[in-house]
């Protein structure tokens, strides 16, 4: 090959090059996506968990909803109200007050308080025995079934199965919601952490029934409701429900429960 020629393919390749580079960076302005300084600096300010327990997918789910104004300032559960604080102060905005949240376990059907109607040998998994005929050989279709997919489903370490029972620490509770999804009698919920009262069962069945199974469970008699000052209590598919956001925490509702399922958070 002559000079001519090598100097003909270097122009060549050279002009492909740059007509490539020209196409590129007109293509990449043009569909450039504009990325908010402020959701980057949000996303390094979250903790990392990836939970879920904003409602949103994943921490940068949620970075990307508060830079939008889709979701507040204090959206994550897991990192409190210092995260919330960092987050309010990127935003150029001021921390709402936080409420923290825990998880409690609508059940009192401890295994000295509830009837079996055989002796469970499968899986230790709640998921894998509610699915056996009986839904579990506790005779309560309601009552927690003491397997654990809720505390392996914990990072946090915070719940302990206690005499066949779930038990939240409520100081290692991080509110993430992933034993809420890993409960399959749906049997724990979030309240504040400064809750006063609860109710510890979830069965929706009628009182005779109830009392045929679980020698603690709610008969869904009313006179909690009767005698709460606030209003605070209903009962609804016969089992009593504590609105936080009306109870004082006077404890008159404890004292008058037939069963005693009404006890301290």
């Amino acid at each position: 090959m002559n000079t001519f020629g090598i100097i003909i393919a270097v122009a060549t390749v050279g002009g492909v090059g740059l007509l490539i580079s020209i196409f590129l960076t007109v293509f990449g302005n043009i569909f450039k996506v504009e990325v908010d300084e402020r959701e980057q600096a949000i996303l390094e300010a979250l903790p990392g968990n990836n939970c879920g327990g904003c409602g949103f997918p994943g921490c940068a789910g949620l970075a990307e909803a508060i830079a939008k104004g889709n979701a507040p300032v204090n959206g994550c559960p897991v990192g409190g109200k210092d995260v919330a604080e960092k987050v309010a102060s990127i935003m150029g905005q001021d921390a709402s007050e936080f409420k923290r949240m825990v998880a409690y376990v609508k059940c009192a059907g401890t295994c000295d308080k509830t009837v079996r109607n055989y002796e469970y040998s499968g899986i230790k998994d709640c998921v894998m025995a509610k699915s056996v005929p009986g839904g579990g050989e506790k005779a309560c279709d309601y009552g927690c079934l003491g397997y654990g997919s809720c505390a392996r489903a914990c990072e946090h370490g915070g719940i302990d199965i206690v005499d066949g029972v779930a038990v939240v620490n409520k100081e290692m509770c991080k509110s993430c919601g992933a034993c809420v999804r890993a409960c399959p009698n749906n049997l724990i919920e979030l309240i504040p952490y400064d809750a006063s009262v609860v109710v510890k069962c979830s069965s929706k069945d009628k009182g005779p029934q109830v009392m045929k199974v679980c020698s603690t469970g709610c008969i869904g008699c009313g006179i909690c409701v009767k005698n709460c000052p606030q209003n605070a209590i209903t009962v609804d598919n016969f089992v009593a429900h504590i609105d936080q956001d009306k109870c004082i925490g006077c404890g008159i509702c404890m004292e008058k429960c037939p069963k005693k399922v009404i006890v301290n958070a």
